[in-house]
Protein backbone atom coordinates (compact mmCIF):
# COMPACT_ATOMS: atom_id res chain seq x y z
CA UNK A 1 0.00 0.00 0.00
CA UNK A 2 1.20 3.36 -0.57
CA UNK A 3 1.37 6.26 1.38
CA UNK A 4 -0.56 8.31 -1.04
CA UNK A 5 -2.29 10.05 2.25
CA UNK A 6 0.74 11.02 2.79
CA UNK A 7 2.22 12.28 -0.34
CA UNK A 8 -0.89 14.69 -0.59
CA UNK A 9 -0.44 16.09 2.78
CA UNK A 10 3.50 17.11 1.92
CA UNK A 11 2.26 18.96 -1.27
CA UNK A 12 -0.32 20.55 0.22
CA UNK A 13 2.22 21.51 3.25
CA UNK A 14 4.78 22.16 1.40
CA UNK A 15 2.99 25.21 -0.85
CA UNK A 16 1.83 26.16 2.38
CA UNK A 17 -1.93 25.89 1.61
CA UNK A 18 -3.87 25.19 4.87
CA UNK A 19 -6.47 22.60 4.94
CA UNK A 20 -9.49 24.76 4.58
CA UNK A 21 -8.24 26.48 1.67
CA UNK A 22 -7.63 23.20 -0.29
CA UNK A 23 -10.87 21.67 0.82
CA UNK A 24 -12.35 24.93 -0.74
CA UNK A 25 -11.02 24.38 -3.88
CA UNK A 26 -11.66 20.87 -4.21
CA UNK A 27 -14.98 21.18 -3.30
CA UNK A 28 -15.35 18.86 -0.12
CA UNK A 29 -15.22 19.65 3.64
CA UNK A 30 -12.27 20.43 5.62
CA UNK A 31 -13.18 17.03 7.99
CA UNK A 32 -13.43 14.73 4.69
CA UNK A 33 -9.37 16.13 3.71
CA UNK A 34 -8.62 15.78 7.00
CA UNK A 35 -9.81 12.53 6.96
CA UNK A 36 -8.04 11.53 3.09
CA UNK A 37 -4.47 13.05 4.76
CA UNK A 38 -4.94 10.67 7.88
CA UNK A 39 -5.25 7.83 5.70
CA UNK A 40 -8.63 7.19 6.77
CA UNK A 41 -10.56 7.96 3.72
CA UNK A 42 -9.58 6.23 0.42
CA UNK A 43 -8.55 8.88 -2.69
CA UNK A 44 -10.53 8.83 -5.87
CA UNK A 45 -8.66 9.68 -9.48
CA UNK A 46 -11.21 12.37 -9.84
CA UNK A 47 -9.65 14.14 -6.48
CA UNK A 48 -5.98 13.09 -7.60
CA UNK A 49 -6.89 15.09 -11.28
CA UNK A 50 -8.03 18.18 -8.99
CA UNK A 51 -4.52 18.40 -6.53
CA UNK A 52 -2.73 18.05 -9.84
CA UNK A 53 -4.47 20.85 -11.47
CA UNK A 54 -4.43 23.12 -8.12
CA UNK A 55 -0.54 22.31 -7.59
CA UNK A 56 0.55 22.06 -11.52
CA UNK A 57 1.68 18.37 -10.65
CA UNK A 58 0.96 15.33 -12.90
CA UNK A 59 -0.80 12.63 -11.07
CA UNK A 60 2.47 10.58 -11.96
CA UNK A 61 4.21 12.57 -9.76
CA UNK A 62 2.08 12.95 -7.00
CA UNK A 63 1.83 8.56 -7.21
CA UNK A 64 5.84 8.45 -7.58
CA UNK A 65 5.95 10.72 -4.59
CA UNK A 66 3.54 8.83 -2.50
CA UNK A 67 5.57 5.13 -3.36
CA UNK A 68 9.12 6.52 -2.70
CA UNK A 69 7.87 7.93 0.80
CA UNK A 70 6.61 4.14 1.27
CA UNK A 71 10.56 2.38 1.12
CA UNK A 72 12.42 2.46 3.84
CA UNK A 73 15.97 1.50 2.57
CA UNK A 74 18.39 4.23 2.25
CA UNK A 75 18.36 4.21 -1.49
CA UNK A 76 14.23 4.48 -1.36
CA UNK A 77 14.74 7.34 1.10
CA UNK A 78 17.13 9.20 -1.33
CA UNK A 79 14.62 9.07 -3.89
CA UNK A 80 12.28 10.90 -1.73
CA UNK A 81 14.62 13.53 -1.53
CA UNK A 82 14.76 13.58 -5.19
CA UNK A 83 10.70 13.74 -5.59
CA UNK A 84 10.64 16.69 -3.25
CA UNK A 85 13.57 18.73 -5.87
CA UNK A 86 11.86 17.58 -8.72
CA UNK A 87 8.59 18.92 -7.22
CA UNK A 88 10.24 22.14 -6.50
CA UNK A 89 11.89 22.10 -10.38
CA UNK A 90 8.25 21.83 -11.84
CA UNK A 91 6.47 24.58 -9.53
CA UNK A 92 9.45 26.51 -10.64
CA UNK A 93 8.74 25.99 -14.38
CA UNK A 94 5.11 26.74 -14.22
CA UNK A 95 5.66 29.40 -11.91
CA UNK A 96 8.35 30.46 -15.25
CA UNK A 97 5.68 29.50 -17.98
CA UNK A 98 2.67 31.61 -15.91
CA UNK A 99 4.92 34.79 -15.68
CA UNK A 100 5.72 34.34 -19.66
CA UNK A 101 2.31 33.75 -21.07
CA UNK A 102 1.14 37.15 -18.89
CA UNK A 103 4.12 38.85 -20.99
CA UNK A 104 2.77 37.53 -24.49
CA UNK A 105 -1.10 38.43 -23.43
Amino acid sequence: MTKLHEALRLVRVFHDVSQTELASKLKISKSYLSEIEAGKKPVSIELLKKYSKIFKVPVSSLMLFSETLESKSFSERSRVVIAGKILKIMNWLAAKEGSGNEKAA
